[in-house]
């Protein structure tokens, strides 16, 4: 059963000066967490993890983990904009993005971040964008077809379809990118990929490495362009659910380095370095949406209506993820009671849970929805004209932390012109 960093004493007196839903997270198991994932790559002397952005794109929490030792990944010109204000520069930002307008090349740029170019056709714009190209260049891989990682009594333990994603280079069109690249003027690379999304197995990232690493050397040796980083980028996932195992971020890294060592040390490559951009590993675990029971209704099924909504938590209204939940003070209690937990948006997907086995929620009642820490607030919104909440850490001396304030009706229309 997953546990909350968060008390019910906690919650109640954090709520009397941030009243509920509120966002929070956990240094103490960011900076845990942090710290495993460095200890599990130390093998690779130029490992660095950029953390995504858009994942969790709030300053208290990339200052932390750039005290951390992590980098940034940003993907839009507002997301470059605030990992400039929060220390990052250079090298510590990874710029990756598609259909790219030339005003975010030229900022990445001028923030000296690694460029990662999703498309052949972005080579020569640019260079009409820049006047140049920068000497070290990254260039996003996609393999096409079907991903798949072994199976299991349920099937397929992984399963993606690079085919159908509009992201990255062919093969070909790879080795053209380089080669074209170094015309220009760049004199190191990059490769980039992604394939799956929340993978909960250890040997999705070792599987995707052996790709990415023959694939390396197969164009360094083509074009005779150097490779100087590789980025797995992300894809490493959570167990949202209480009965799944967690990733073994350590065994993840010892599988990428027998990857590495059996594969591109024989090729002469034992200096490259590798990257990673995890954002839901990062940090979903250690953020909690924390909501009031505010209303019950007893119709066809039986609903708790709480004072949080998808606009504070989208997933379940549009993937229907699931999204543990734990009543504060009610742990122990018996999960006899059958629940859909809704919030008050004018649409039927506004659930929380559906069908969710409970303890007997009473109007008053603190609930913490789990594992809110990533794609949790940033995919928030303003529909219905509601209002997004506060975002607090939870300080590793049990103090808090206000990081970014709760909305209110000004905001709500300080950009409309009456």
């Amino acid at each position: 059963m997953k546990k909350p960093f968060l008390t019910l004493a906690q919650a109640k007196e954090i709520a009397k000066t941030y009243p509920t839903p509120f966002h929070i997270y956990d240094e103490r198991g960011i900076r845990a967490n942090a710290r495993a994932l460095k200890a599990a790559f130390a093998w690779n002397p130029g490992f660095k993890e950029y953390f995504a952005v858009k994942a969790t794109p709030t300053p208290g929490i990339l200052k932390l983990l750039r005290e951390e030792g992590c980098g940034v990944d940003c993907s839009s010109l507002t997301e470059l904009m605030m990992a400039e204000k929060c220390g990052f520069s250079g090298n510590e930002i990874m710029f990756s993005s598609n259909e790219t307008p030339a005003s975010e090349f030229a900022l990445a740029a001028k923030l000296g971040a690694y460029i990662n170019l999703d498309d052949l056709t972005h080579v020569d714009f640019l260079r009409e964008t820049l006047g140049y190209v920068p000497e070290t260049v990254c260039c996003r891989f996609n393999p096409g077809g079907m991903f798949t990682l072994g199976e299991s009594k349920e099937g397929f333990q992984v399963m993606d379809n690079p085919g159908q994603a509009k992201y990255g280079m062919t093969r070909p069109q790879l080795a053209q990118a380089f080669t074209r690249l170094r015309e220009l003027g760049a004199k190191q690379f990059g490769i980039h990929a992604f394939l799956a999304s929340n993978t909960i197995s250890n040997e999705y990232y070792p599987a995707l490495a052996r790709l990415l690493f023959e694939t390396a050397a197969d164009v360094a040796e083509e074009t005779g362009c150097p490779v100087a980083f590789i980025n797995l980028s992300g894809g490493v996932g959570v167990p949202y659910r209480p009965d799944q195992s967690a990733n073994d971020i350590a065994a993840i890294g010892a599988g990428v380095r027998r990857a590495y060592e059996e594969i591109l040390v024989p090729a002469g490559m034992g200096d490259v370095a590798i990257f990673t951009e995890l954002g839901r590993f990062m940090l979903a675990p250690f953020g909690h949406l924390v909501t009031t029971a505010v209303h019950e209704k007893h119709i066809y099924k039986e609903y708790i209506g709480v004072d949080a909504c998808a606009a504070n938590l989208m997933r379940p209204a549009i993937y229907g993820a699931y999204h543990h939940i734990t009543v504060l003070g009610k742990e122990d209690a018996p999960r006899d009671h059958v629940y859909d937990v809704v919030g008050s948006l004018c649409e039927n997907s506004d659930k929380f849970a559906i069908d969710r086995a409970l303890p007997k929620i009473d109007a008053g009642d603190t609930l913490v929805i789990h594992d809110t820490g990533a794609h949790g607030f940033s995919m928030g919104y303003n529909y219905n004209g509601k209002l997004r909440s506060a975002e607090l850490l939870l300080r590793e001396d049990g103090s808090v932390e206000l990081m970014r304030r709760a909305e209110t009706p000004e905001d709500y229309f300080a950009t409309l012109v009456w």
